[in-house]
Protein backbone atom coordinates (compact mmCIF):
# COMPACT_ATOMS: atom_id res chain seq x y z
CA UNK A 1 0.00 0.00 0.00
CA UNK A 2 1.29 4.03 -0.90
CA UNK A 3 1.74 5.81 2.02
CA UNK A 4 1.47 9.74 1.31
CA UNK A 5 4.60 11.51 2.17
CA UNK A 6 3.61 14.93 4.23
CA UNK A 7 3.46 17.80 1.53
CA UNK A 8 6.11 19.97 0.04
CA UNK A 9 8.65 17.43 1.50
CA UNK A 10 11.48 15.89 -1.36
CA UNK A 11 9.76 12.36 -1.10
CA UNK A 12 6.22 13.96 -2.24
CA UNK A 13 7.69 16.12 -4.89
CA UNK A 14 9.47 13.24 -6.08
CA UNK A 15 6.51 11.01 -6.43
CA UNK A 16 4.11 14.02 -7.50
CA UNK A 17 6.56 14.37 -10.81
CA UNK A 18 6.64 10.66 -11.41
CA UNK A 19 2.74 10.05 -11.11
CA UNK A 20 1.68 13.35 -12.90
CA UNK A 21 2.69 15.97 -15.22
CA UNK A 22 3.87 17.99 -12.86
CA UNK A 23 3.73 19.73 -9.22
CA UNK A 24 3.02 22.78 -7.80
CA UNK A 25 4.54 23.85 -4.25
CA UNK A 26 5.11 26.80 -2.13
CA UNK A 27 8.17 29.12 -1.29
CA UNK A 28 9.10 31.42 1.29
CA UNK A 29 12.38 33.37 2.33
CA UNK A 30 14.02 32.48 5.52
CA UNK A 31 15.42 35.23 7.98
CA UNK A 32 18.63 34.61 6.28
CA UNK A 33 17.72 35.53 2.77
CA UNK A 34 17.56 31.83 1.62
CA UNK A 35 14.51 29.87 0.13
CA UNK A 36 12.37 27.19 1.89
CA UNK A 37 9.51 24.86 0.89
CA UNK A 38 7.15 25.74 2.83
CA UNK A 39 3.13 26.36 2.73
CA UNK A 40 1.75 27.77 6.18
CA UNK A 41 2.29 31.36 7.69
CA UNK A 42 3.30 29.50 10.67
CA UNK A 43 5.64 26.65 11.15
CA UNK A 44 3.99 23.49 10.53
CA UNK A 45 5.67 21.29 13.45
CA UNK A 46 4.23 20.73 16.76
CA UNK A 47 4.89 23.79 19.58
CA UNK A 48 7.27 22.14 21.49
CA UNK A 49 9.37 21.76 18.47
CA UNK A 50 9.74 25.29 17.50
CA UNK A 51 13.21 26.59 17.87
CA UNK A 52 12.11 29.56 19.36
CA UNK A 53 8.37 31.41 20.62
CA UNK A 54 8.02 33.43 17.03
CA UNK A 55 6.27 31.14 15.06
CA UNK A 56 6.45 32.71 11.75
CA UNK A 57 8.38 31.01 9.01
CA UNK A 58 10.31 34.40 7.86
CA UNK A 59 11.23 34.76 11.37
CA UNK A 60 13.43 31.60 11.24
CA UNK A 61 16.52 30.62 9.33
CA UNK A 62 17.09 28.01 6.98
CA UNK A 63 19.25 26.08 9.03
CA UNK A 64 16.35 26.39 11.55
CA UNK A 65 13.98 25.00 9.27
CA UNK A 66 16.03 22.11 7.50
CA UNK A 67 16.65 21.11 10.69
CA UNK A 68 12.78 20.37 11.46
CA UNK A 69 13.13 18.48 8.12
CA UNK A 70 11.95 21.02 5.70
CA UNK A 71 13.10 21.48 2.39
CA UNK A 72 14.65 24.31 0.75
CA UNK A 73 14.43 25.10 -2.91
CA UNK A 74 18.30 24.47 -3.71
CA UNK A 75 18.10 21.22 -1.62
CA UNK A 76 14.88 20.21 -4.38
CA UNK A 77 17.07 21.49 -6.87
CA UNK A 78 20.01 19.05 -6.50
CA UNK A 79 17.58 16.01 -6.03
CA UNK A 80 18.97 13.78 -9.08
CA UNK A 81 15.14 12.32 -10.10
CA UNK A 82 13.49 15.87 -9.66
CA UNK A 83 16.43 17.44 -11.58
CA UNK A 84 15.98 14.99 -14.59
CA UNK A 85 11.82 15.12 -14.23
CA UNK A 86 11.65 19.01 -14.87
CA UNK A 87 14.45 19.71 -16.85
CA UNK A 88 14.76 16.97 -19.07
CA UNK A 89 10.92 14.81 -19.06
CA UNK A 90 9.05 18.27 -19.60
CA UNK A 91 7.67 17.63 -15.97
CA UNK A 92 5.59 21.38 -15.02
CA UNK A 93 7.33 22.81 -11.60
CA UNK A 94 4.26 25.52 -10.60
CA UNK A 95 6.56 27.56 -8.05
CA UNK A 96 3.59 29.73 -5.60
CA UNK A 97 5.76 32.46 -3.80
CA UNK A 98 4.10 32.71 -0.45
CA UNK A 99 3.67 36.37 1.42
CA UNK A 100 4.36 36.27 4.92
CA UNK A 101 2.34 37.61 7.29
CA UNK A 102 2.03 41.31 7.65
CA UNK A 103 3.67 40.74 11.41
CA UNK A 104 6.46 38.79 10.49
CA UNK A 105 9.71 39.73 9.33
CA UNK A 106 9.60 40.84 5.69
CA UNK A 107 5.68 41.07 6.74
CA UNK A 108 5.59 44.96 5.35
CA UNK A 109 1.93 45.12 7.33
CA UNK A 110 -0.98 45.44 6.19
CA UNK A 111 -0.52 48.54 3.87
CA UNK A 112 2.75 48.22 3.29
CA UNK A 113 2.50 47.76 -0.76
CA UNK A 114 5.81 48.42 -2.07
CA UNK A 115 7.34 46.15 0.40
CA UNK A 116 5.45 43.07 -0.26
CA UNK A 117 6.24 43.64 -4.03
CA UNK A 118 10.14 43.88 -2.98
CA UNK A 119 9.41 40.92 -1.16
CA UNK A 120 7.94 38.58 -4.43
CA UNK A 121 10.60 40.39 -6.20
CA UNK A 122 13.08 39.11 -4.33
CA UNK A 123 11.77 35.63 -4.04
CA UNK A 124 11.23 35.74 -7.64
CA UNK A 125 14.89 36.98 -8.47
CA UNK A 126 16.40 34.04 -5.97
CA UNK A 127 14.24 31.27 -7.78
CA UNK A 128 15.12 32.68 -11.35
CA UNK A 129 18.78 32.30 -10.41
CA UNK A 130 18.76 28.71 -9.06
CA UNK A 131 16.49 27.67 -11.94
CA UNK A 132 19.38 28.58 -14.63
CA UNK A 133 22.02 27.56 -12.36
CA UNK A 134 20.28 23.74 -12.81
CA UNK A 135 19.28 24.97 -16.39
CA UNK A 136 15.71 24.46 -15.90
CA UNK A 137 13.34 25.50 -18.97
CA UNK A 138 11.03 28.27 -18.64
CA UNK A 139 8.28 26.46 -20.55
CA UNK A 140 8.48 24.05 -17.70
CA UNK A 141 8.08 26.66 -15.26
CA UNK A 142 5.75 29.02 -14.17
CA UNK A 143 5.84 31.63 -11.23
CA UNK A 144 2.04 32.35 -8.92
CA UNK A 145 0.88 34.14 -5.90
CA UNK A 146 -1.20 35.46 -3.94
CA UNK A 147 -0.22 39.05 -4.40
CA UNK A 148 -2.07 41.67 -6.42
CA UNK A 149 1.21 43.68 -7.05
CA UNK A 150 2.63 40.68 -9.08
CA UNK A 151 3.15 42.25 -12.80
CA UNK A 152 5.41 44.51 -10.35
CA UNK A 153 7.19 41.96 -9.06
CA UNK A 154 8.01 40.72 -12.52
CA UNK A 155 8.87 43.43 -14.07
CA UNK A 156 11.02 44.30 -10.77
CA UNK A 157 12.95 41.21 -10.92
CA UNK A 158 13.43 41.14 -14.34
CA UNK A 159 12.30 37.75 -14.86
CA UNK A 160 10.58 36.55 -18.44
CA UNK A 161 9.34 32.96 -16.87
CA UNK A 162 5.41 33.00 -17.38
CA UNK A 163 3.31 34.13 -14.72
CA UNK A 164 0.44 34.66 -13.28
CA UNK A 165 -1.90 35.93 -9.88
CA UNK A 166 -3.94 34.04 -8.24
CA UNK A 167 -7.16 35.39 -8.11
CA UNK A 168 -9.79 35.28 -6.31
CA UNK A 169 -7.23 37.14 -3.88
CA UNK A 170 -7.16 35.28 -0.49
CA UNK A 171 -5.14 37.61 2.04
CA UNK A 172 -2.00 36.32 3.95
CA UNK A 173 -3.75 37.21 7.31
CA UNK A 174 -6.70 36.82 9.19
CA UNK A 175 -8.35 33.80 9.80
CA UNK A 176 -9.94 31.01 7.62
CA UNK A 177 -13.57 32.36 7.48
CA UNK A 178 -12.37 35.85 7.27
CA UNK A 179 -9.86 35.24 3.94
CA UNK A 180 -12.72 33.39 2.27
CA UNK A 181 -15.26 36.13 3.01
CA UNK A 182 -12.52 38.39 0.95
CA UNK A 183 -12.08 36.09 -1.50
CA UNK A 184 -16.08 35.39 -2.17
CA UNK A 185 -16.28 39.11 -2.99
CA UNK A 186 -14.09 38.94 -6.01
CA UNK A 187 -15.29 35.91 -6.79
CA UNK A 188 -18.74 36.89 -7.10
CA UNK A 189 -17.47 40.13 -8.98
CA UNK A 190 -14.95 38.13 -11.76
CA UNK A 191 -16.60 36.03 -14.04
CA UNK A 192 -14.19 33.37 -15.78
CA UNK A 193 -14.35 35.37 -18.96
CA UNK A 194 -13.09 38.32 -16.87
CA UNK A 195 -10.35 36.64 -15.31
CA UNK A 196 -9.21 35.26 -18.85
CA UNK A 197 -9.29 38.71 -20.34
CA UNK A 198 -7.83 40.50 -16.98
CA UNK A 199 -4.69 37.80 -17.41
CA UNK A 200 -4.30 38.46 -20.78
CA UNK A 201 -4.49 41.76 -21.06
CA UNK A 202 -1.82 42.35 -18.09
CA UNK A 203 0.44 39.86 -19.62
CA UNK A 204 0.11 36.99 -17.61
CA UNK A 205 0.63 33.17 -19.62
CA UNK A 206 -2.26 31.34 -17.49
CA UNK A 207 -5.15 31.85 -15.58
CA UNK A 208 -5.10 29.93 -11.90
CA UNK A 209 -8.78 29.87 -10.55
CA UNK A 210 -10.89 28.13 -7.85
CA UNK A 211 -12.81 25.16 -9.11
CA UNK A 212 -15.78 27.18 -8.23
CA UNK A 213 -16.03 28.58 -11.64
CA UNK A 214 -17.50 24.84 -13.34
CA UNK A 215 -19.51 23.48 -10.51
CA UNK A 216 -22.98 24.56 -10.20
CA UNK A 217 -24.47 25.89 -8.17
CA UNK A 218 -21.77 27.99 -7.44
CA UNK A 219 -20.47 28.53 -10.99
CA UNK A 220 -23.48 30.84 -11.55
CA UNK A 221 -23.25 33.41 -8.87
CA UNK A 222 -20.14 35.71 -10.57
CA UNK A 223 -21.95 38.34 -12.35
CA UNK A 224 -21.20 37.67 -16.08
CA UNK A 225 -20.39 34.50 -18.19
CA UNK A 226 -20.65 31.24 -16.32
CA UNK A 227 -18.37 28.46 -16.72
CA UNK A 228 -19.05 24.65 -17.29
CA UNK A 229 -17.75 21.52 -17.89
CA UNK A 230 -20.00 20.29 -20.42
CA UNK A 231 -21.81 21.06 -23.25
CA UNK A 232 -22.29 24.02 -24.34
CA UNK A 233 -20.81 25.76 -21.68
CA UNK A 234 -17.90 23.88 -21.98
CA UNK A 235 -17.53 24.63 -25.83
CA UNK A 236 -17.90 28.50 -25.28
CA UNK A 237 -14.95 28.18 -22.35
CA UNK A 238 -12.61 26.84 -25.22
CA UNK A 239 -13.89 29.75 -27.49
CA UNK A 240 -12.93 31.95 -24.59
CA UNK A 241 -9.61 30.24 -23.97
CA UNK A 242 -8.25 29.84 -27.23
CA UNK A 243 -5.33 27.62 -25.65
CA UNK A 244 -5.00 29.75 -22.96
CA UNK A 245 -4.36 27.36 -20.01
CA UNK A 246 -6.08 27.60 -17.08
CA UNK A 247 -4.80 25.32 -14.12
CA UNK A 248 -8.00 24.74 -11.56
CA UNK A 249 -7.56 23.88 -7.93
CA UNK A 250 -8.31 21.66 -6.05
CA UNK A 251 -9.61 19.13 -8.92
CA UNK A 252 -11.85 16.56 -6.51
CA UNK A 253 -11.02 12.71 -8.05
CA UNK A 254 -15.22 13.29 -8.93
CA UNK A 255 -14.67 16.01 -11.73
CA UNK A 256 -10.93 15.29 -13.06
CA UNK A 257 -11.96 13.58 -16.30
CA UNK A 258 -14.56 15.90 -17.05
CA UNK A 259 -12.67 19.05 -16.29
CA UNK A 260 -9.51 17.59 -18.26
CA UNK A 261 -11.83 16.55 -21.05
CA UNK A 262 -13.26 20.46 -21.18
CA UNK A 263 -9.34 21.29 -21.93
CA UNK A 264 -8.27 22.80 -18.34
CA UNK A 265 -5.51 21.73 -16.49
CA UNK A 266 -6.08 20.16 -12.85
CA UNK A 267 -4.15 20.08 -9.10
CA UNK A 268 -4.66 17.28 -7.46
CA UNK A 269 -4.51 16.33 -4.06
CA UNK A 270 -4.48 12.43 -4.84
CA UNK A 271 -1.44 11.07 -6.16
CA UNK A 272 -2.17 7.52 -5.03
CA UNK A 273 -1.05 4.87 -7.60
CA UNK A 274 -3.91 2.94 -6.59
CA UNK A 275 -6.67 4.76 -7.64
CA UNK A 276 -7.28 4.03 -11.42
CA UNK A 277 -10.62 4.16 -11.73
CA UNK A 278 -12.84 7.61 -10.90
CA UNK A 279 -16.03 7.61 -9.07
CA UNK A 280 -16.91 9.17 -12.53
CA UNK A 281 -16.48 5.54 -13.82
CA UNK A 282 -13.94 6.43 -16.19
CA UNK A 283 -10.05 4.95 -16.46
CA UNK A 284 -7.67 7.38 -14.95
CA UNK A 285 -4.79 8.87 -16.93
CA UNK A 286 -2.24 11.28 -14.93
CA UNK A 287 -0.22 12.12 -17.37
CA UNK A 288 -1.88 13.65 -20.67
CA UNK A 289 1.10 16.03 -21.50
CA UNK A 290 4.19 14.42 -20.72
CA UNK A 291 2.37 10.70 -21.97
CA UNK A 292 0.10 11.93 -23.87
CA UNK A 293 -2.42 9.47 -26.25
CA UNK A 294 -3.37 10.02 -29.26
CA UNK A 295 -6.99 9.63 -31.25
CA UNK A 296 -7.33 5.78 -31.11
CA UNK A 297 -6.13 5.62 -27.66
CA UNK A 298 -8.06 8.06 -26.35
CA UNK A 299 -10.99 6.19 -27.42
CA UNK A 300 -9.51 2.96 -26.26
CA UNK A 301 -9.26 5.11 -22.71
CA UNK A 302 -12.71 6.26 -22.93
CA UNK A 303 -14.82 2.86 -23.57
CA UNK A 304 -12.88 1.19 -20.51
CA UNK A 305 -14.93 -0.64 -18.26
CA UNK A 306 -14.34 -0.90 -14.15
CA UNK A 307 -14.00 -4.56 -14.93
CA UNK A 308 -11.40 -4.49 -17.32
CA UNK A 309 -9.71 -1.17 -16.91
CA UNK A 310 -6.72 -2.65 -15.06
CA UNK A 311 -5.81 -4.52 -18.01
CA UNK A 312 -6.28 -1.48 -20.34
CA UNK A 313 -4.19 0.74 -18.16
CA UNK A 314 -1.25 -1.66 -18.40
CA UNK A 315 -1.66 -1.88 -22.00
CA UNK A 316 -1.71 1.89 -22.40
CA UNK A 317 0.93 2.39 -20.05
CA UNK A 318 2.81 -0.41 -22.51
CA UNK A 319 2.66 1.63 -25.81
CA UNK A 320 2.50 5.40 -24.74
CA UNK A 321 5.17 7.26 -26.16
CA UNK A 322 6.77 10.13 -23.95
CA UNK A 323 6.39 13.54 -25.39
CA UNK A 324 10.12 14.14 -24.83
CA UNK A 325 10.39 10.93 -27.33
CA UNK A 326 7.71 11.60 -29.59
CA UNK A 327 8.93 11.64 -33.26
CA UNK A 328 8.25 15.09 -35.54
CA UNK A 329 4.99 13.06 -37.27
CA UNK A 330 3.16 12.32 -33.88
CA UNK A 331 3.93 15.31 -32.07
CA UNK A 332 2.23 17.14 -35.09
CA UNK A 333 -0.27 14.45 -34.72
CA UNK A 334 -1.35 15.36 -31.02
CA UNK A 335 -0.80 19.03 -31.63
CA UNK A 336 -3.43 18.91 -34.15
CA UNK A 337 -6.15 16.45 -32.34
CA UNK A 338 -5.75 19.02 -29.24
CA UNK A 339 -6.07 22.25 -31.33
CA UNK A 340 -9.11 21.41 -33.09
CA UNK A 341 -10.49 19.94 -29.52
CA UNK A 342 -10.22 22.20 -27.89
CA UNK A 343 -9.87 25.30 -30.27
CA UNK A 344 -6.76 26.22 -30.19
CA UNK A 345 -5.60 29.91 -31.78
CA UNK A 346 -2.20 29.50 -32.67
CA UNK A 347 -1.28 27.37 -35.84
CA UNK A 348 0.04 24.06 -35.28
CA UNK A 349 3.52 25.15 -36.62
CA UNK A 350 3.69 27.94 -34.18
CA UNK A 351 2.81 25.95 -31.59
CA UNK A 352 5.39 23.09 -32.42
CA UNK A 353 8.16 25.90 -33.28
CA UNK A 354 7.23 27.45 -29.61
CA UNK A 355 7.58 24.37 -27.88
CA UNK A 356 11.04 21.84 -27.20
CA UNK A 357 11.54 18.67 -27.74
CA UNK A 358 11.40 17.56 -24.37
CA UNK A 359 8.51 20.07 -23.43
CA UNK A 360 4.87 19.33 -24.31
CA UNK A 361 3.04 22.41 -25.48
CA UNK A 362 2.53 25.16 -23.07
CA UNK A 363 -1.14 24.97 -24.05
CA UNK A 364 -1.46 21.38 -23.36
CA UNK A 365 -3.74 20.18 -20.48
CA UNK A 366 -1.84 18.78 -17.37
CA UNK A 367 -2.39 16.75 -14.51
CA UNK A 368 -0.59 18.76 -11.52
CA UNK A 369 0.42 17.30 -7.87
CA UNK A 370 -0.76 19.65 -5.69
CA UNK A 371 1.86 20.60 -3.07
CA UNK A 372 3.63 16.94 -4.49
CA UNK A 373 1.59 13.95 -3.67
CA UNK A 374 -1.36 16.26 -2.65
CA UNK A 375 -2.13 18.33 0.03
CA UNK A 376 -1.70 16.44 4.23
CA UNK A 377 -2.71 17.35 7.65
CA UNK A 378 -1.50 19.71 10.52
CA UNK A 379 0.96 19.80 11.45
CA UNK A 380 2.76 18.73 8.68
CA UNK A 381 5.99 17.54 10.19
CA UNK A 382 5.53 15.79 13.81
Amino acid sequence: MWQQAPENTLESLRHGLQYNDGVEFDVRMTQDGELIIHHDAKVSVPDSKLPHEISWVENHTLEELTSLGFPSFRSMLEDSYIQKEWREHGKMGCVEFKRPHPRALYGGGVFGKKKHIAHVSSMMEKTESLLQEFEIPSQNTVYYSFHKGMKSSVQSSGSVRPWAELVPYIPPFGTHFTKRMRGSMQFFTTSIARLIESHRRAGASMSPCAVDYFIPPISNLPLGYAGGLHGAKAERLSAKQRGFPIYVWPTALEIEHDLLAAGLTGLTDCSDPGVTWLPSGDLRWTQPATRPLDAIQQHTLEHATEENHKEILGELQGETIPWSECDAARRKELVEMWRKKWMWEKSTSDILEDSTLASPPWEAIRLIGHRGSGKTSRPVLE
